[in-house]
């Protein structure tokens, strides 16, 4: 059974973490925050209450693999999160690949005339909506 409610998909970084929701029927996705990471603890409360203030159903964490697919020690970081992040959350956690959705993001934030101070402040949250948005493509192509 696919579970209900918003998709909430994370950039998870060392000193920043991205956020981006869809809508409650997943179609849309949009950047929504950009929260310092400040640890394990203050960003699961963090989480938990976008999760239950936005009826979030489902958790898309972005999985930074090695270019050629591998794994990176980002990577290993980013399984561990997400380990830990299934132990605490109500809602399923899903990890989906993001190779290139920083510079996506970085990318589309250029068309839209951000300027590089602006960009920084607001590419994290657009690389989650980058990976959310390829998640939410994926599920329309599925049989």
């Amino acid at each position: 059974m696919t579970p209900r409610g918003r998709v909430l998909a994370i950039d998870y970084g060392e000193k920043r973490v991205g956020l981006a929701l869809s809508d409650p029927l997943r179609i849309f996705a949009k950047p929504y925050l950009v929260v310092p990471n400040t640890g394990f603890k203050p960003l699961v409360a963090r989480l938990t209450g976008i999760i239950e203030s936005q009826q979030v159903g489902l958790v898309v964490l972005g999985m930074p693999y090695a270019i050629e697919g591998g794994d990176t020690l980002k990577t290993t970081e980013t399984k561990a999160f997400k380990l830990k992040l299934e132990k605490r959350l109500d809602v399923p956690v899903v990890a989906w690949d993001e190779r290139y959705s920083t510079a996506d993001a970085i990318s589309e934030l250029i068309k839209l005339g951000y300027g590089w101070k602006e960009r920084r402040k607001l590419q994290d949250a657009m690389a989650a909506t980058v990976i959310l948005k390829d998640y939410l493509e994926s599920l329309r192509r599925e049989p």
